[in-house]
């Protein structure tokens, strides 16, 4: 499966939440059972960059899957608050055999807050 791009906006300050539901290629599109796989996003300056802004993962809570296909993403409200520039991310899935896919990527923009 070839990830989906998809660029995401993000306000600074404020509980980022984003929500995504993995199905499979057959016509009609079937959702693919998640519930073993683990979930790992990670955000950068830049795809050469060894600094990450963000490392959020399944074992950490910030990343949940189902039975459903569906994957949800959440950044408190404090850590967004803590995110000085935005930059590039994707995001993978590994199931229980280690078969890693990644699902998703783009640009991460985010919108600076103006009431601290």
């Amino acid at each position: 499966m070839t990830a989906a791009t998809h660029n995401i906006t993000c306000e600074q300050g404020s509980t980022f939440v984003k929500t995504l539901t993995i199905t499979n290629n057959a016509t009609p599109a079937v959702a693919r059972d998640l519930s073993t796989y683990s979930g790992r996003m990670q955000l950068r300056p830049d795809i050469e960059s060894t600094t990450k802004l963000l490392d959020l993962t399944s074992g950490a809570g910030d990343i949940t899957l189902n039975s459903s296909g569906v994957i949800v993403v959440t950044v408190s409200a404090t850590n967004t608050a803590a995110l000085s520039q935005g930059g590039v991310y994707d995001l993978e899935i590994e199931d229980a055999s280690g078969v890693v896919e990644r699902v998703i990527e783009g640009t991460f923009t985010l919108n600076k807050e103006v009431t601290r």
